[in-house]
């Protein structure tokens, strides 16, 4: 009996350190590493020792015989990826940590955001040398994308934030949450208290699509609407509105097939999530019936990953948007491609210019691209182009969510570029891009890094990376030395009255979320305001 790697997958490498005979893979170092949907295994080659189902931290590692539903499609799936491949798959080389060199003291690091990144980069610090670690976030809570991001009903993913527990609670880590670099205090401040900086603060933004009508209500962009219904305190509870029939949404990546799972899915499944409580009862009054997914490019250059359609739960109806070319192009997909997965759907002629049929439906649209987005005050309608074609109308639509993907904002005193929006960098050491200079002390690490690309598990051999150059740099006295202590940087945030939630109080958050769910039988209840957070003291 083989093991099988299924949906929930991160892809952080975590079970191929422990697989005794080689049977996962792209390994780090392979050349489709961070290019695949998920790591495999080796049906051939497994011996069913169960060490890379005890290692993974989403529990996405199976028993094959134990395989139930949906699931069993991806025995398939891992064997597939075999099939043309040698049985005798070559050994990655070996990697070694850098380590930093003897020191009279610590080195002292702050590491700014407490997200998937960020917490790889702390882990990596921590296991690596004797560095004390100085975790900064805005928010009062931490976990970032894991808590904010990640969709409620893939409570396996968000796992990975009681892996990330270790590092918050480790003994050479301070928590100093709900301070803001930037605003409270500044990037010359840190490195007067700390011998270097790493920021991983992520991509917030979303990509505008840049025409008429972008500006009506009723138009956001994903990370607001994942945000609304994952209770992030950026977004009002009141942000988006869902009494419409018939939602649009741009871009056909992972997360466009999350916000159309969970404005279309089943309520009651959601009641046993941390959905916010405002997105739990707005869906509950929801009249959504249809969510049309719209790609600019074909079937075969769907943004989504297998695993995310194989899974959509029963009761949605997914249908392709009936097109000749669209068509052509499934039947000739390749067994085993994205493409080829959508054979099996119906393609349907729609008529936009009624409203959706009862029931609930995913509409998956290739070859179009937005034109306009129509309406007075508000969106009512989304004029769609396909080349060569007339354009379409899809009407009764109330709300439309740009999936274009994420994009990174200005971090201040730090050189940006706007074109990739990230930080200008070499193996994660800020430098100056008209010179080449580094910034003494100053690292990035994660999606203002490299881009938003990648999943979550991508962070760790990206923080890796990052961590070898800084330790590095240390080694080679290249780093700064802070003129300031560590007790000098909590007299600092007292002097300016900052509400500071440290590690007993973000637990207390925590436990509190927890006891509210509790009640509910749900993971838990979240607080959905910083006001919130910051009152759970009292209670």
């Amino acid at each position: 009996m083989t093991y099988v790697v299924t949906q929930a997958c991160c892809a952080d490498a975590s079970c191929m350190s422990v697989c005794p005979v080689n049977c996962i893979h792209p390994a780090p170092g392979e050349p489709d590493f961070g290019t695949t949907e998920m790591v495999y295994v080796d049906p051939r080659t497994c011996i069913d020792c169960g060490a890379c189902a005890d290692a993974c931290p989403v529990s996405a590692i199976k028993p094959l015989d134990l395989l139930t539903g949906d699931e069993q499609v991806f025995g398939e799936i891992n064997a597939a990826f075999y099939a043309d491949r040698t049985d005798d798959v070559p050994w990655s080389a070996p990697t070694f940590p850098v380590v930093e060199a003897p020191r009279e003291r610590p080195l002292r690091v702050a590491v700014v955001g407490t997200g998937p990144a960020a917490s790889y980069a702390a882990r990596e610090l921590l296991t690596t040398s004797s560095a004390q670690v100085s975790m900064i976030d805005r928010l009062p809570v931490a976990g970032g994308l894991v808590r904010a991001g990640v969709a409620p009903d893939h409570p396996d993913t968000k796992r990975l934030g009681e892996m990330f527990t270790w590092t918050y609670d480790h003994p050479r880590t301070r928590m100093y949450l709900n301070v803001d670099v930037g605003g409270d205090v500044s990037h010359a401040d840190l490195l007067e208290h700390h011998d270097a900086v790493v920021y991983a603060v992520g991509a917030r933004l979303d990509r505008p699509l840049g025409v008429p009508g972008e500006h009506l209500r009723g138009v956001h962009g994903s990370p607001e609407v994942v945000g609304w219904y994952n209770s992030h305190t950026d977004v009002d509870a009141a942000a988006i509105d869902v009494s419409t029939d018939r939602v649009v949404v741009i871009g056909n990546g992972n997360v466009a097939l999350d916000v159309a799972r969970i404005l279309l899915g089943d309520v009651a499944a959601l009641e046993r999530t941390d959905i916010a409580d405002h997105a739990l009862a707005a869906l509950r009054t929801s009249s959504v019936r249809e969510v049309l997914v719209v790609g600019r490019r074909g079937p075969e250059q769907a943004a989504f990953t297998r695993p995310e359609l194989l899974m959509m739960p029963r009761g949605i109806d997914v249908v392709v948007d009936a097109d000749a070319q669209v068509a052509a192009e499934i039947a000739a997909a390749p067994a085993g491609s994205t493409a080829a997965l959508l054979r099996d759907l119906p393609q349907v002629e729609i008529d936009w210019s009624t409203a959706p049929p009862a029931g609930r439906r995913l509409v998956l649209a290739f070859h179009r691209t937005v034109e306009e987005i129509t309406g007075t005050g508000r969106v009512e309608g989304v004029r769609l182009r396909r080349a060569g074609a007339t354009s379409s109308l899809p009407v009764g639509t109330g709300l439309v969510v740009r999936s274009t993907g994420h994009r990174g904002s200005p971090v201040a005193s730090l050189p940006f570029d706007d074109v990739t929006a990230t930080v200008p960098h070499v193996a994660g050491r800020v430098v100056d891009p008209s010179t080449g200079t580094p910034l003494p002390g100053t690292y990035v690490v994660g999606w203002i890094k490299r881009g938003a690309v990648g999943g979550i598990g991508a962070n760790r051999a990206d923080a890796q990376q990052t961590v070898a150059t800084l330790l590095s740099d240390a080694r080679e006295g290249r780093l700064p030395s802070p003129p300031r202590s560590p007790r000098a940087f909590v007299r600092l945030l007292r002097s300016r009255g900052l509400d500071v939630v440290d590690r007993r109080r973000m637990k207390r958050i925590d436990a509190l979320e927890r006891s509210r769910g509790a009640t509910t039988g749900r993971p838990r209840v979240k607080f959905a305001t910083v006001e919130e957070m910051l009152g759970s003291r009292r209670r």
